[in-house]
């Protein structure tokens, strides 16, 4: 069996075609099942995000399950293999093993040691568990690259600052207020620009969160619930003046708002040019940033000349700013996560001495088991009483068990696979294991 992954994020492709990737969460069941339904495909867990889309598998064949798989992307995204091949990246065996603690550190996300994809890779081993994609080895390796992720934040200080593609966002939007106050068009002040928020998810909470850090406080939330925006704003009660309105009034508030943030989970635009030329003013001037994926906010907005609109790709600039101080921190975290790759490839490599540790203990259990019955015969029947055999039996077993540990314990042990096969195949010839040889 092989690990790899096969996938595109931010780094090999644009919005636009990650968006045509991405699987929402009500269709990854579906998705796994099809991908399970493939003749090479053992296990599969799918991370679908704003920012990437990478199936993790276990493969009988390398080679046949990178092909099944992205096959399977052709299918769901409706592009050909030619189309879609120059934007997808395929690691195999450790070096996907790793990608994905890289991934749950942070270490590979847009802003470097973003805090919100490790509860992306936590929910994605749920919904794996939930739907029966993955079994013992992808579950050992998720669990594994959680606690890398975990480590990480915990043992260096990546994660603090602007950590997320809201705070990137919100970041930017401070960047461009400056910028059109240098040009004489309004406030740099972050409490001076009337803000409306599309959505009431994690995603438009951490905008929430950072523009009231920036000092933000004029808000309006937009929902499809008004249940969900109270409570968003009731989470914020005192640290701004926040409304709550329905999608019906969207257009509304938009018209009011000076900065606009989507982070919705729609598979359509919520925004295009149209619905922005019918309903605004052309003196207004709007800025618009989208962090969703899909978009919610049609490219065509920028064609109106009173609107700026910017999508997940535009935070590349932003990101850039505190680069320097983050690479230097993650190659403090470089050494961790190989330490949590080694821990796996350990555990994995020494299932491969299952057979053999489980054959011997067969054999050493007949022996025991044979000649403690002929013991009780001789004994008779002065003996043959619960508790005298309950002492021998425990006797046995303790002294088969102290002979076992210590070629037990080299066998499971850190050692390379040539050391490994030779000691199985030593032992075998030692004690005669003829069905742990022919496995």
């Amino acid at each position: 069996m092989h690990i790899a992954v096969v996938g595109l994020s931010h780094k090999t492709a644009t919005v636009n075609v990650r968006e045509k990737l991405s699987i929402p969460e009500d269709q990854i069941q579906g998705a796994i099942a099809h991908i399970l339904s493939y003749p090479h495909v053992e296990e599969v867990a799918i991370l679908s995000t704003c920012n990437r889309l990478e199936i993790y598998f276990l493969a009988s064949s390398l080679d046949a399950g990178v092909r099944e798989v992205t096959q399977y992307l052709s299918e769901h995204s409706g592009l050909s293999l030619k189309e879609l091949r120059p934007y997808l990246f395929t690691l195999l065996r450790q070096d996907a093993g790793l990608h994905l603690m890289r991934v749950a550190a942070g270490l590979d996300s847009l802003v470097l040691g973003e805090g919100q994809i490790l509860a992306q890779v936590k929910n994605m081993h749920q919904v794996s568990q939930k739907h029966k994609g993955i079994k013992r080895i992808l579950n050992r390796l998720l669990t594994q690259a959680i606690t890398a992720g975990k480590r990480v934040r915990s043992e260096t200080n990546i994660g603090t600052g602007a950590v997320s593609i809201s705070s990137a966002a919100v970041e930017l939007a401070q960047l461009k207020a400056a910028e059109r106050c240098e040009a004489g068009l309004g406030s740099a002040k972050l409490a001076d620009h009337n803000v409306c928020i599309l959505g009431a998810g994690k995603m438009s909470r951490l905008v929430v969160k950072h523009m009231i850090s920036k000092g933000g406080t004029n808000i309006t939330i937009v929902n499809r619930s008004r249940e969900r925006a109270d409570k968003l704003a009731a989470d914020f009660k005192g640290q701004a003046d926040i409304k709550v309105a329905l999608l019906d009034e969207m257009m509304a508030k938009v018209g009011e708002a000076d900065m606009v943030f989507a982070g919705t989970y729609s598979m359509e635009p919520l925004l295009d040019k149209a619905k922005l030329e019918s309903n605004l003013a052309g003196d207004k001037n709007l800025m618009l940033f989208d962090i969703a994926v899909p978009r919610n906010i049609d490219s065509d907005c920028n064609d109106l000349d009173f609107v700026q609109a910017f999508n997940v790709d535009d935070l590349k600039a932003v990101v850039a700013a505190n680069q320097a101080t983050r690479r230097r921190l993650a190659e403090e975290a470089q050494g961790i996560l190989e330490e949590e790759c080694g821990a796996f490839d350990t555990w994995w490599h020494a299932l491969d001495t299952v057979p053999t540790i489980n054959s011997l203990r067969s054999k050493i259990e007949t022996i025991r088991t044979q000649e403690m019955e002929k013991a009780m015969s001789r004994l008779g029947a002065e003996f043959a009483d619960k508790k005298h055999q309950a002492i021998i039996d425990a006797m046995t077993r303790g002294i088969v068990n102290k002979i076992l540990h210590d070629p037990m314990t080299q066998l499971r042990a850190p050692q390379n696979n040539d050391d490994r096969q030779q000691a199985m195949e030593t032992l075998c010839t030692l004690f005669n294991l003829e069905q742990a040889k022919a496995s």
